[in-house]
């Protein structure tokens, strides 16, 4: 080992040009940078939730097969519990899928495909474990780019396949005839159909996991107001849980994310609908709002907006900052995603604060 390389020899070199994830610290009245709900629990739903965890034996570890939440995610997702995999967000479920694949064409590593943009999570864990990625561009419309992804498919041969829907960071539903088509293409590989956001939008893909024997779905409690949770979900085929299910790290599950998710799942289900349905609410009001200002929003089904600026992004986010309001800018990653915001909803409130800085900066 050398001074101005440490470990260089022993870490792997991929991680090299990666950096660690690191969301931004400062202090700003208005943060709408990270895709969180706004804080909308009732004072009932938290003094519920103080009485569940105030019989928490914290001197014990927590359930390993998580067995009340396993059910309560079963019931939501309609599936069995054996067809549920839980982890500390998609985060963890990801990371674990690219660790559990092996298949590359001609001794060549496995190879993971996805659309760009994308949730950058996607990329960074395939990665990380010496993975080829490919990434085939959104069209014109932030849609599936069919004929892209079917080049990709054949040329890059890959074992799995990552495609957000509704995606992050442009809010839109993948057309369900192209994702179809995709999947049909996509036989010999695994497909993940991530619906971190779906609760947003006015369908689900649930569906397609019984229709094609290769696709499972993701979901998530962190973008319904329970980000604190770190608590995702994978449904599919019993043949892949219990596989990826050996990768899963003992206990991974804390008692409060299993407690209160229960919750949220069962008990304070109607409190997560009115949060979101506010949230629906408040998206048509700010987007026609920014539409006003003559800013290009297409039709979001997440929770954020995908807002393009006249100026380029980074002058836009700069400005916004100094008047301590938080989004997110792409403008580093050049192109097309230089003119390009990503703002979360929040309360009537603070999108009306955003509105008034928007309405100054843009």
């Amino acid at each position: 080992m050398t001074d101005d390389a440490p470990f260089a020899s022993i870490l792997r070199p991929e991680l090299a040009p990666l950096a660690a994830y690191v969301p931004h610290s400062g202090h700003f009245d208005v943060r709408l940078d990270a895709n969180e709900a706004p804080d909308l629990l009732s004072e009932r739903a938290r003094r519920r939730i103080g009485e569940e965890l105030a019989k928490t034996v914290w001197s014990r570890y927590p359930d390993a097969r998580y067995g009340a939440l396993r059910s309560a995610l079963a019931e939501a997702s309609d599936a069995e519990p054996e067809e549920i995999l839980a982890g500390v967000g998609s985060d963890e479920l990801i990371a674990m899928l690219v660790t559990a694949l092996d298949r590359g064409r001609g001794g060549a590593p496995p190879t993971l495909l996805t659309t760009t943009p994308t949730f950058v999570m996607y990329r960074m864990s395939a990665v990380c474990r010496g993975m080829r990625v490919l990434e085939v561009p959104l069209d014109g419309s932030w849609d599936l780019d069919e004929s892209g992804m079917r080049r990709a498919l054949d040329f890059g041969q890959p074992s799995v396949v990552f495609i957000a829907t509704p995606n992050n960071p442009t809010g839109n539903l993948m057309s369900e005839d192209r994702l179809v088509r995709v999947i049909e293409a996509a036989k010999d590989a695994l497909v993940i159909v991530d619906e971190a956001y779906v609760a947003y939008a006015p369908r689900h893909q649930l569906e397609l996991r019984r229709r094609f024997p290769n696709v499972a779905i993701l979901r998530t409690l962190s973008k319904v107001g329970f980000a604190a949770l770190r608590l995702g979900w994978m449904v599919g085929p019993r043949a892949l849980v219990t596989e990826v299910d050996k990768i899963r790290l003992p206990y991974n599950l804390s008692v409060p994310t299993q407690v209160v998710g229960t919750l949220a799942l069962r008990e304070l289900r109607d409190e997560v609908d009115q949060a979101v349905a506010l949230v629906v609410s408040e998206r048509r009001r700010v987007a026609d709002a920014v539409r006003a200002l003559g800013l290009d929003v297409p039709e979001s089904h997440a929770n954020f907006l995908w807002i393009g600026t006249r100026r380029p992004a980074g002058e836009v986010y700069d400005a916004l900052a100094a008047r301590s309001v938080l989004v997110r800018s792409f403008h580093p990653r050049g192109g097309r995603l230089a003119t390009r915001l990503r703002v979360t909803l929040g309360t009537a409130a603070e999108n009306d604060r955003f509105l008034e800085a928007m309405a100054a900066c843009s």
